[in-house]
């Protein structure tokens, strides 16, 4: 099962480097990092996606509060809202711009760049609708296509 990890660290070079040596030394593979700031700028938050049963997550969620610079570290894959970001550059050709424009439309997503022979889309959601909206566009022909790592954030009063 996958599981959605957060770990607040310090903001220092080198503990992102320390992290996933972790990972790599019992290992595990990382599905998904995203790496950012918080609302301190001493603090980042990492969202780490990881497969593993509940044993081996509790595991790695011990070995991670270990190292110096984490500060808190817990598991957001219950009751949480998790999004994702993906920049998706697909063919366009006249006859089919408008049909684009119409899936684009359907998911949500945005065109954030047009050019006389790709459209640039901007699609923002669960990787299930993400995943969804990327084989429709492959019939287009995708160019190129870049996703962030998951992000995620405890529902309610809870925080991290």
């Amino acid at each position: 099962m996958k599981h959605t990890i957060a770990v607040l660290v310090e903001n220092k070079p080198g503990v992102l480097a320390r992290v996933s040596s972790l990972f790599r030394r019992r290992g595990f593979n990382i599905e998904s990092l995203a790496v950012g700031t918080t609302e301190r700028e001493d603090i980042s938050r990492m969202t780490i996606v990881v497969s593993g049963d509940e044993k081996t997550i509790e595991q790695v969620m011990k070995q991670l509060n270990k190292l110096i610079e984490v500060i808190k570290v817990s598991d957001l894959t219950y009751n949480s809202v998790e999004r994702e970001l993906a920049l998706i550059k697909v063919n366009v050709t006249p006859e089919k711009r408008s049909e684009i424009i119409e899936i684009a439309n359907i998911f949500r997503a945005r065109i954030v760049d047009v050019s006389r022979e790709s459209f640039i889309i901007e699609i923002t959601g669960d990787e299930d609708k993400i995943n969804a909206f990327i084989d429709l566009m492959r019939q287009y022909g995708i160019k190129e296509l870049s996703r962030t790592g998951k992000i995620s954030m405890a529902r309610g009063r809870r925080t991290v």
